[in-house]
């Protein structure tokens, strides 16, 4: 009994001061006693989303509950393809054409060099410039006098990386001047251009020329014109150059023996340097076979790869089924 009157006595403070604090409590009111800045305020001002969800629909059918289909993105080729199914055709058809340009450029090759190792026949004193194609590269010789007074020179002209001009000079035939014909006489350099540097290359008298007969030359679209009111000749016109000098359209290259010391004796005392009794033709056909076919196989191979090639991970999307 003692000890529960203690107990008693002990407890009655604590009691006392809980039942002024929960009286306390009720009476204030903590949310009007703060100030503004210290007051609760909400975390965003967008109304609330509805707890309901699409899944708490009994008739809703979600997107995994059909196959999805793997589709390539965007389409499925451009104007690109279109190209590149042009180029092989297009290569095709150029090296199919160069065989061709092979063939009459051998048989070409064959007819000249046929010419070219019989021996010279003697140049007649009329000749028919339609039927030079027939005897182009064929080895003829004729007599004559030069007329230094009417030379040309047609340059610049590169020989073993020097500077120079080709030397072409009317020869004249005794009894008939209506026979002359033009002698491409060969390089000098252009330190002799000068014909009063060169005597020993100004040939007096009569003279018997060897070379080949060839066919009047063909301008390409880079060299500019010539102009022989200032005796300025960049390619040889045949025709043009007979118009000037009162000769025929023919066209003589004459020919000398290939030999190193005698071409630098004759280039220092200004002797014309002819050229070598041989066809200079090139053929380079076979070459431009092979890249052209070379080239439509490979495009072709490219072509194949582009179409066949499978749509990677990145070109391809789910397309919405929206049969549901």
């Amino acid at each position: 009994m003692a000890v529960g009157r203690i107990l008693s006595s002990l407890l009655r403070p604590a009691q006392r001061s809980r039942i002024s604090i929960d009286q306390a409590i009720p009476k204030l009111r903590f949310s009007q006693q703060l100030p503004n800045s210290l007051r609760r305020q909400p975390f965003s001002s967008s109304p609330r989303r509805s707890q309901l969800q699409p899944g708490d629909d009994p008739s809703f059918s979600s997107i995994v509950d059909n196959p999805p289909e793997l589709v390539r993105a965007g389409r499925r080729h451009g104007p690109g393809l279109i190209i590149l199914a042009i180029i092989p055709v297009t290569a095709f058809f150029l090296g199919t054409w160069q065989v061709q340009r092979l063939k009459w450029k051998t048989e070409l090759l064959a007819k000249c060099e046929d010419r070219i190792v019989k021996p010279p026949l003697p140049l007649p004193p009329r000749i028919d410039p339609d039927a030079i194609v027939d005897f182009d590269y064929r080895r003829v010789y004729v007599t004559g006098r030069f007329r230094h007074d009417q030379e040309m020179l047609i340059g610049p002209r590169m020989r073993d990386g020097e500077q120079g001009y080709i030397v072409v000079t009317p020869l004249e035939r005794e009894g008939d001047p209506g026979a002359t014909v033009l002698i491409n006489r060969g390089w000098i350099s252009k330190t002799l251009a000068d014909q009063g540097k060169r005597p020993e290359g100004l040939p007096k008298g009569e003279v018997r020329v060897e070379g080949l007969l060839r066919q009047p030359w063909k301008k390409n679209m880079f060299t500019p014109d010539n102009r022989p009111d200032k005796g300025e000749f960049y390619f040889p016109d045949v025709h043009q150059m007979a118009a000037l000098t009162g000769s025929q359209p023919v066209w003589v290259e004459a020919t000398m023996d290939p030999d190193y010391l005698l071409d630098l004796d004759r280039a220092t005392k200004g002797v014309p340097i002819g050229r070598a009794a041989e066809v200079n033709l090139r053929n380079n056909h076979a070459q431009y076979i092979f890249t052209w076919y070379g080239l439509c196989v490979a495009t072709s191979i490219m072509f194949y790869l582009v179409v066949k090639k499978p749509p990677t991970d990145i070109n391809r999307r789910v397309r919405m089924n929206k049969n549901w």
